[in-house]
């Protein structure tokens, strides 16, 4: 017998059956033979603070938090990274021995190690990136992009005070761009990335004219429903480096496994077919 505590982990949602983490995080403790477990746990929103606050004291190290509780763990959390504060939103929990939460948000992490694996000639500072959507991914993405050196961030959505308002708060690198003008956008830009529904299944397709992509651009779509977008498909055919929204849900939980385990996990093509099965 032994009294050493199974490290438990898992993510929090409502709902959370559709959830790709189980299978992601679930790899990893098998591949690595780790005495661990991760488990979905559906919490409705009235309920967050009473649960978050009891896990600790159920074994649990840290969890990940998806929709609609991304906003609300931050005001639960005593310590909060520059970085979840910057987006607004943690998508990692970390329990620490001394009875604090940290809060994080990897999603922009994710976004980037995406990029540089799929798009190993990727140069960021290149040229001008065009962003669409100004909803909760669009604000990790910025936030890389601006942290990363792109020298211009030409942003549209279909409501404009959105990305006004986050023209504001991130600075003189973000140029806002009328919606009805995105296909004229993208012209020049070597880093184009879809970060609305726009294409995933069950969601409108996107109707902007794709016809200036072109072969020095990387465009990037976090729909992953399907794997295969109507704008993958025509950046592959223009010739562009296409790069799939999986990678990012990927890369985003190395830091929080790493962190919960004590084991950096590696991205490859056996966790991805493990996630997809």
């Amino acid at each position: 017998m032994s009294d050493t505590k199974i490290p438990l982990a898992g993510v929090l949602g409502h709902p959370i059956a559709h959830s790709k983490s189980p299978q992601l995080h679930g790899h990893w403790l098998r591949i690595y033979a780790i005495r661990g477990h991760y488990i979905p746990i559906d919490i409705a929103p009235e309920n967050l603070e009473s649960v978050v606050r009891m896990l600790p004291t159920m074994g649990f190290v840290g969890v990940n938090v998806t929709l609609p509780h991304k906003e609300a763990v931050l005001e639960l959390a005593d310590l909060v990274t520059d970085r979840a504060k910057l987006i607004g939103a943690a998508n990692t929990l970390i329990f620490r021995k001394d009875g604090k939460i940290h809060a994080d948000n990897t999603d922009g992490y994710g976004f980037i190690q995406n990029l540089v694996q799929s798009a190993p000639k990727w140069n960021p500072k290149a040229g001008p990136a065009l962003v669409l959507g100004a909803g909760g991914a669009s604000r990790a993405v910025l936030a890389s992009l601006v942290d990363i050196g792109v020298p211009e961030i030409r942003l549209t959505n279909r409501s404009p005070e959105r990305a006004e308002q986050l023209a504001k708060e991130f600075g003189e690198t973000i140029k806002v761009v009328d919606w009805v003008q995105a296909g004229n956008a993208m012209e020049g830009a070597t880093t184009i990335v879809n970060t609305t529904s726009l294409g995933m299944v069950g969601k409108p397709e996107m109707r902007i004219p794709l016809d200036a992509l072109g072969p020095d651009m990387v465009v990037s779509d976090l729909v992953y429903t399907p794997m295969q977008t109507k704008l993958l498909r025509a950046a592959t055919e223009a010739g562009a480096t296409a790069v799939d929204g999986l990678g990012m849900l990927l890369h985003q939980a190395v830091p929080g496994f790493e962190r919960w385990f004590k084991t950096r996990p590696e991205v490859d093509d056996e966790l991805r077919a493990a996630v997809l099965r």
